[in-house]
Formats: structure tokens, sequence, C-alpha cells
């Protein structure tokens, strides 16, 4: 019984709730449309309606704020996009950027080699690729006989020499490098002029050897390694590394040079094929440096050098001719009369030039008889 009676008071109470609400509704809805006219400003009315307003307040005001954060979600999450986009673009370009500093450092280092190796005509190149094989032993560059690439062209980078060209096509071409051990360079030390082979090893592929060179020739640690111009195909005077370790051959006559090369064969990106080479230019005439209190001009010394030289390569200016000695005539006695000198046309000015002397008679025709002379009248005889 008692469960019936509360289904049934609960069934009253909703019932109620159900009238009133749609009591209000409908005075507040008519009373909006002016339909039905209800004092509002009655304490009565506001009283009642003062909860309704609240809530329909409070449920307003949920809305809206829920509309607000719906919105501003969606625009951070437009916003998380737009950003997630701009980020992925800069770590582009950043790596871009640095792809290119790296370039431009490599360029430049080969474009200040290009000018100071003036006796070398130079293409440059791409590394595009290595056999997989042959890792270390031969690569692939961009550059083929239509850039002027030929079989057995060196190819070097502004540190020191690289390999040789072995196959060149079209637009590409295979280089051998010389840590390859079927290559040889013929190289000298550059502090004692030693003279020695580079070639490869297969025991350490990274550090060539400079072979057949006797122990009795002055090699150690530390010296520069240049190629030596032997062989047609390398130009004298690249570098080819230093010596890192001298060691005994086998043989116990002939010892060998452990190099380091100058080129880092792990990061070979862009090299240079030398197309053409002559002799090198020679330096220009520099003064020694002098103690300072002591300077001269050193300057000075030079003009006075060039002067002396400019004033030996002039011809000497022409010297009259010495006078001829006076010879006399054939078969005429010599008189050691002194003929008086005649005065020259331009001397002269306009005077009309004077006949040549006659030439002098015998001094046998020259003499005249004398008369004898007579004393005066009253002198002695």
């Amino acid at each position: 019984m008692s469960k019936v009676k509360r289904e049934g008071e609960t069934g009253r109470t909703a019932w109620l709730l159900i009238f009133i609400t749609v009591s209000v509704f409908c005075i507040v809805f008519f009373a909006a449309r002016g339909r039905f006219v209800t004092p509002f400003s009655s304490p009565a009315v506001i009283t009642l309606l003062a909860p309704f307003q609240r809530a329909a307040a409070w449920a307003g005001a949920q809305v809206q704020g829920v509309v607000a954060n719906v919105q501003d979600i969606l625009t951070v999450h437009q916003q998380n996009q737009l950003l997630r986009s701009e980020v992925e673009q800069l770590r582009v370009q950043n790596v871009q950027a640095n792809e290119y500093a790296a370039e431009n450092i490599r360029l430049r280092e080969l474009l200040g080699y290009t000018q100071s190796a003036r006796q070398f005509d130079l293409v440059m190149a791409r590394v595009i690729g290595r056999e997989p094989t042959t890792w270390t032993r031969m690569i692939v560059i961009d550059r083929g006989t239509q850039h002027g690439v030929q079989k057995n062209m060196a190819v070097i980078t502004a540190r020191g020499l690289v390999g040789t060209v072995t196959d060149a096509g079209p637009i590409s071409s295979k280089v051998q490098l010389i840590l390859d051990p079927r290559s040889a360079a013929g190289a000298l030390v550059q502090r004692s002029r030693v003279a020695g082979v580079v070639k490869g090893t297969p025991d350490d592929a990274m550090h060539p050897r400079m072979v057949n060179v006797p122990k009795s020739q002055d090699m150690a640690v530390g010296d520069i390694v240049v190629t030596s111009g032997f062989g047609g195909i390398y130009p004298k005077g690249i570098m080819v590394g230093t010596v890192s370790a001298v060691k005994n051959d086998s043989g116990g006559l002939l010892h060998y040079a452990v190099i380091e090369p100058a080129t880092d064969f792990q990061r070979l990106e862009d090299v240079a094929v030398i197309v053409a080479s002559r002799e090198a230019p020679p330096e220009p005439l520099k003064p020694p440096q002098q103690t300072p209190g002591t300077e001269t001009d050193p300057w000075a010394a030079v003009a006075a050098m060039e002067a002396a030289k400019k004033a030996a390569q002039q011809p000497a200016p022409p010297t009259a001719p010495p006078p001829a000695a006076q010879q006399p005539a054939q078969g005429l006695p010599q008189s050691n009369e002194v003929q008086p000198a005649q005065p020259s046309a331009a001397e002269s000015g306009n005077a009309p030039a004077q006949p040549a002397p006659a030439p002098a008679k015998p001094q046998a025709e020259q003499r005249q008889p004398v008369a004898p002379s007579t004393p005066a009248a009253g002198g002695k005889r």
C-alpha cells in the first residue's frame, strides 16, 4: 500500500510541476508577444518569476560559456595547425640555409685556390655518387666530355690531391682515388726532396703509403709530401699529405711512410678537374724584413737596380771619331808647317766658302834664289 501511495504522490508532484512550468511559459510568451498583459511590476509577479529568471540567466550564461569555449578551442586548434606548419617550414629553411652556408664555404675555398693556382685551368665538379663495393676507391662526378673533362686528368680540392679520371662520359666521369691500391702517384718530400711513389694499401684504406724510399734517405714524421710531376698525369707541387709514420720495409733495404691525406675523403663533396697545366709564374720580388731602428729604403735600392738595368740596356751614344793623322801625299816630302784652320760654313755665317788650300809644294820648289844684298853707301861690306 505504501508503495502505491508513494507512486501516486510522485505522479501528482510531477504533474503539478509540469502545469506550473507550462503556465509560466505561456505567461511569459504571451506577455512578450503583447497579447496578454500581466502586471509584472507587482511584487507577487516579480517574486514568482525571480527563480525562473535566475535559472534562465544561469542557463544562458552557461550556454554562452560553452559556445565561447568551443569557439576558443576551434580557434586555438586552427592557430596550432598554422604554427605547426610554420615550424615545419622554418625547419626546412634552416636546413637549407645550413646546407647553403656549408656549400658556400667549400666553394669559397675552391675559388680562392683557383685564383691562387693560376698555372691550372680548372673545371668545378660535384661528387654525385660512390660505388658501394669501392667506397674508398672510386667516385662519380657531374662533369664529362661536354665540359672539357678527359681521361687521365688530375682531380684535386683546395686542400690537396684527390685522384685521376679513369672514365669520362658525356655528362659524368669516374675518378680513381689515391687511396686505391691500383693507383700510383709520383711524390717527393718537400723538405729533403726525397722521391717516392704514393699508393693505396688494402690494410688501411684511408691512409696511403709512400714506398720505394731507400733507408739512407732523409724522411721524418711531419714532413709534407707533394707530387713530383713524374708520369705526366699529376702536375708538380700538389699537396698529397703529411708523413704520420716511417716504417721499415720487409726487405730491410727500403722504408715507407704512412701518409695522412690532406683531403678528407669521407666528406668529399666538391672537387676540381685540372684540364690544362702550365708553369707557375714567378713570385714578385719582396724586400726582406729589417730590424727596427736600422731600416733603410729598400724600394730605393730596387729602383736603383732597375735604373742600372735600363741604362745597361740602352745603346751608348755615338762618339765622334778621332781626327785622322794627316798623311803627306805620296812622293811629296813632309812639311813641318802647320796650316791654319779654315772656318766652317756654320761658323762663318753667310760668308762664302773659301777654296781649299793648295797642296804643299816640295821643299825644293818652295825655296827661291836669294839675291846678294848690296851694302848701303858708306857702309862696310
